[in-house]
């Protein structure tokens, strides 16, 4: 019901499209649109959902809510994360927020009335918000879903915008490589985000995106990485 509302709702839809406008029309940088807010979305709730198979997420570890409440905050995080953009990139997690407090009000008041939870829910779908830039660390699982699960958003699509205007470089290079990214139960570790690559390049992509993703996130004990380009483990984890 709440990607349903948020997919819906007009407010959000404009400042996606603005972000988009601002992020790969006017600085040439990849998709931050409703696309890459859905992918985000599903990819961090599947994240949630295996770590929860074996861990508490912190909602329900504290007792303040139960696993529907886990998936709200991260689905409302995810989505949310990168509307900032549409005021501007630098500091964007900073103004994602600011932009997001009326959604999240609505939403949070449609489902739990305007109740202590729904003002605890609310704080928590921000704090994920505001985490997912890479230089805050996360303080809680559901906030570090959102940001790994932003992260592994990488197939060669979101590339193709800024490489196809001419900005080559390794970044550019290194992200069409990635040919697909999979989120599957692991064996060391609840999760394992497996990356299939066409070439060596795609190794940059994985440390330098999803690494410094992980590396701050407070779930990087409960995930491996496993790089494998072209259909071959080559051996590279995080």
């Amino acid at each position: 019901m709440a990607f349903r509302k948020l997919c819906s709702d007009p407010e959000v839809t404009a400042y996606l499209y603005m972000s988009n406008s601002m992020a790969v029309k006017r600085l040439g940088y990849n998709d931050h649109g409703p696309v890459h807010a859905a992918i985000s979305a599903r990819n961090s709730v599947r994240i949630l959902d295996l770590i929860a198979a074996k861990v508490p997420p912190t909602i329900v570890r504290e007792g303040e809510g139960d696993i529907d409440d886990s998936t709200l905050i991260t689905i409302a995080g995810a989505y949310l994360h990168d509307i900032g953009n549409a005021i501007h990139r630098t500091d964007h997690h900073i103004h994602s927020v600011a932009l997001a407090c009326p959604i999240v009000k609505r939403l949070t008041e449609a489902i739990y009335g305007r109740t202590k939870k729904a003002i605890q829910i609310e704080c928590e779908i921000l704090n994920s918000i505001y985490s997912h830039e890479e230089s805050i660390r996360c303080v809680t699982v559901e906030a570090g879903c959102v940001r790994v699960g932003d992260g592994t958003d990488m197939e060669k699509g979101r590339a193709r915008y800024p490489y196809d205007r001419g900005n080559v470089d390794i970044h550019s290079l290194s992200a069409l490589s990635i040919q697909k990214v999979e989120i599957l139960p692991g064996e060391e570790t609840p999760v394992l985000i497996r990356v299939h690559s066409s070439g060596t390049a795609g190794v940059f992509q994985v440390e330098k995106v999803l690494g410094d993703k992980i590396r701050t996130s407070n779930i990087e004990q409960y995930l491996t990485v496993q790089t494998l380009v072209d259909g071959k483990d080559v051996g590279f984890r995080l």
